[in-house]
């Protein structure tokens, strides 16, 4: 019999699950092209190759998980960075920054991975509606602010996240791309119009 490492079985499953995600998270961080093996996923897991059937059923089962899990935290991180901040103007700074410190900590990679390994409808769906997300709070900060187009201006501020995180992702130090994001996208956040 396993041994359980949680006050319950359910919470023992729980944890197991995550750590299997996690690893999972962990190797297409590093940009893989491939699906992660269950091997390789157990293995930084810390758990018998096996143990991975328990909890899913197949690769794509794994990637299905994977995509339902990873687009949430990313709306969750940018909600709660805007929601702290002062103001409509600082907002939309919030929401520039928290985007590059996303991709910094590995969450672009994820995502550029996935589409890449786990394309089709499923995906397809999800990522619409994640830029979705993304947007809305953005467009209604803009709205607050009186900006005249806001969804032109809300594509010129993400114009600006994406070379961003492009230049994270080849290497430019994130706290250097922070700065010049947030200089770039000031004015739009003071004067919108």
């Amino acid at each position: 019999m396993p041994r359980i490492n949680a006050a319950t079985v359910g919470e023992h499953r729980a944890a197991q699950r995550r750590a299997l995600l996690n690893a999972a998270r962990e190797v297409l961080a590093e940009g893989t092209a491939d699906i992660p093996s269950f091997g390789e996923i157990a293995r930084r897991a810390g758990l018998a190759r096996s143990s991975v059937y328990q909890y899913f059923n197949s690769r794509q089962d794994l990637l299905d998980a994977l995509v339902e899990d990873s687009f949430p935290r990313w709306s969750q991180k940018l909600a709660e960075a805007m929601a702290e901040a002062d103001g409509p103007a600082g907002r939309i700074l919030a929401y520039v920054d928290a985007n590059l410190i996303l991709a910094a900590d590995g969450e672009h990679a994820i995502a550029a991975s996935l589409s890449q390994i786990a394309p089709g409808p499923k995906f397809d769906e999800k990522s619409r509606a994640l830029h979705g997300d993304l947007v809305t709070p953005l467009l209604h900060t803009l709205q607050e602010l009186g900006a005249r187009d806001p969804a032109v201006t809300a594509e010129l501020i993400n114009a600006i996240v994406h070379t961003g995180v492009r230049q994270i992702e080849r290497g430019t130090d994130p706290d250097q791309v922070r700065r010049s994001a947030g200089a770039l996208v000031a004015p739009y956040a003071h004067d919108p119009s």
